[in-house]
């Protein structure tokens, strides 16, 4: 099958012929339709997250059930799927409570007396993510996919599979954000967008986008935006105090970058919550004023928007069929797959918030 391959940090993805093992009992084999360029790929291809290559990135996708294994019951060939990169076993205790998106199990994976899910040339290939979705077919377990309604149109639906689980997760389950309340999010990419999206499902009462490029805060308006703030106009932690008489009760830092995500536990109020939701670079330490944990202010992360994806995204794609969810209006280009290192470009650039590789074209 044609896949993008990065062999080296820094360097660009090729297209090749990578060959794909046939369903173990528990596996599905799903031909992918969509991608979502996310920056979670771009950060492995930029060496800023150690990862064994060769390996065929891709994570946020959608596709058609082509087979399953023997011991599936839950998909068969035809069902519509959103693939999931927080995999679960459904029994340790992290599943047991509720917190799938923590599982860290490695029972999903194939071990190394098995063949491996993807080769090139004969030889292993690392599959990122339990997915490896830039590619024409995905080999992964029954529990890295969900079943959606047919009507949801599969270029819409791969964003769910992670930005939007992502940012809206964050707003919905990990800070559980209340009606009539007030929040800033930081950064307005995909993941900030759907926070902001997710902050105004739940019911936020004021939502305040803060970034750098105009375009960026005019469409954070259209998800749910009251306010928008560039960054470039001053100190954006004094200007969300004055806008809110002293801070917001929920910030949401959707970039990675440790200013940011101390800037967001500055601007939360007395007993509110900050989260960071970017990737912020391995090593990199954050810091927060000490005195200020007296005030109950309190500074969390948020992993894949603490979901229960098999409930959470069926409800999602409901969203938006509903209207109440903005897909539409995120995707900035579909390209071809042959076009991921120009799309990684554009995503250096800070100007796109979605570019949606369609495999079928």
């Amino acid at each position: 099958m044609k896949a993008a391959v990065l062999h080296e940090v820094k360097t660009p993805l090729q297209i090749e012929d990578v060959q794909i093992s046939k369903p173990g009992p528990r596996e599905v084999l799903v031909r992918t339709s969509a991608v979502g360029v996310c920056h979670s790929d771009l950060h492995i291809a930029d060496g800023h997250y150690p990862f064994r290559l060769p390996a065929v990135l891709g994570h946020e996708a959608a596709g058609i059930v082509e087979q399953v294994g023997s011991d599936v019951t839950y998909v068969k060939p035809g069902d519509h799927v959103i693939t999931c990169l927080s995999v679960f076993c459904g029994h340790c205790e992290h599943c047991l409570t509720g917190h799938m998106a923590r599982c860290g199990s490695r029972e999903t994976q194939r071990s190394k007396e098995d063949e491996p899910r993807l080769m090139l040339n004969g030889r292993y290939m690392t599959q990122f993510a339990s997915l490896s979705a830039y590619a024409e077919q995905m080999l992964v377990h029954e529990h890295a996919i969900v079943k959606v309604r047919e009507d949801m149109p599969l270029d819409r639906a791969a964003l769910i599979g992670c930005g939007v689980m992502t940012g809206a997760g964050a707003a919905i389950n990990t800070a559980k954000v209340e009606p009539g309340s007030t929040v800033a999010v930081i950064g307005c990419g995909g993941i900030g967008l759907s926070a902001i999206n997710g902050a105004a499902i739940a019911g936020a009462g004021r939502i305040i986008a803060i970034d750098m490029v105009g375009s960026k805060l005019n469409l954070a308006k259209q998800f749910g935006a009251t306010d928008v703030i560039n960054a470039k106009d001053g100190n954006v932690v004094e200007q969300v105090r004055e806008l809110t008489g002293g801070g917001v009760h929920y910030s949401f830092e959707a970039i990675g970058l440790k200013q940011t995500a101390e800037d967001a536990f500055k601007m939360v109020r007395t007993g509110g919550v900050a989260t960071v939701i970017g990737m912020i670079p391995v090593g990199t330490m954050v810091e927060v004023h000490g005195a200020e944990l007296l005030q109950e202010k309190k500074l969390q992360g948020s992993m894949m928007g603490s979901n229960r994806f098999r409930v959470d995204m069926p409800r999602l794609v409901d969203f938006y069929m509903s209207g109440k969810l903005k897909l539409d209006e995120m995707i900035s280009d579909h390209i071809k797959l042959e076009d991921i290192n120009q799309a990684f470009d554009n995503l250096r650039t800070g100007e796109v918030a979605r570019q949606v590789i369609m495999m079928d074209s």
